[in-house]
């Protein structure tokens, strides 16, 4: 999809997450205390429900969980079709970001797929989309 991308709401809880690709480093806030990973962003932990809370780095691979070929043109300028997957990343257990896998032909993706970070920059966002390792 090469036409731009609705882009998020920048906030002060989620403002790292859309901009620390700038470094090209994928990061997802965790718990300092129990060491649980928080996706989508928010400043309590969920499970131990400390506030100390902060972006880590991980490594920015994952596996397609599931997807789905999207064939529907919610934009003039939208190239379709294009794939929406749900990855599950490496690093950060119980973390799974809903994204697009791109570069690669819709027919070429499957469960299971090992796939890496790759951020596609509009404005001052840093997408985290997701390429096949091959």
């Amino acid at each position: 999809m090469s036409a731009a991308r609705p882009l998020p709401r920048l906030e002060p809880d989620n403002r790292f997450f859309w901009t620390s690709g700038e470094d090209g480093k994928l990061r997802f806030l965790q718990c300092s205390d129990c060491k649980t990973f928080i996706h989508p962003p928010r400043p309590i932990c969920f499970n131990c429900l400390s506030e100390n809370v902060a972006p880590a780095v991980v490594p920015g691979t994952g596996v397609v969980d599931t997807f789905t070929i999207n064939h529907q043109k919610w934009s003039p300028n939208m190239e379709v079709p294009f794939i929406i997957a749900r990855v599950a990343i490496d690093g950060a257990p119980g973390v799974i970001l809903t994204t697009n896998i791109i570069d690669c032909p819709v027919d070429a993706v499957e469960f299971g797929d090992k796939v890496v970070v790759s951020f596609e920059q509009q404005d001052d966002v840093f997408l985290p989309l997701f390429k096949k390792v091959i």
